[in-house]
């Protein structure tokens, strides 16, 4: 997965009501209904809400009867955490060289 294909995960995060619904489908899915009970918003806008999070493919639904759950796709938290390790252990390589670099000066 390139750095392009997570943008939209990031931008679906960035909004408190998405990050908080993610954070809850890490417990395991729920309901719309379940879902939305802690917001005081309207059912289509929370349900754009829960769109955009399907589309940047964060999570995903599906109808049985009257009901709707939401689920979360745990594999694509995955890609977002590979993508932030390799910044970490760029970022760590700098500072490892910056420290030697530092230690040269100071001899």
């Amino acid at each position: 997965m390139t750095k392009y294909q997570l943008a939209p995960m990031f931008f679906a995060l960035s909004d408190p009501t998405r990050f908080a619904v993610v954070e809850r489908l890490c417990r395991g899915g729920a309901s719309v209904s379940e879902l939305q009970r802690p917001f005081k918003m309207a059912t289509p806008t929370f349900l754009r809400h829960l769109q955009i999070l399907e589309e940047a493919g964060l999570v995903h639904s599906e109808k049985n009867g009257r009901v709707r759950t939401v689920a979360l796709r745990g594999k694509s938290l995955v890609a977002v955490e590979k993508w932030a390790a390799h910044l970490r252990r760029e970022a760590e390589a700098r500072l490892d060289r910056l420290e030697d670099y530092i230690k040269t000066k100071e001899d």
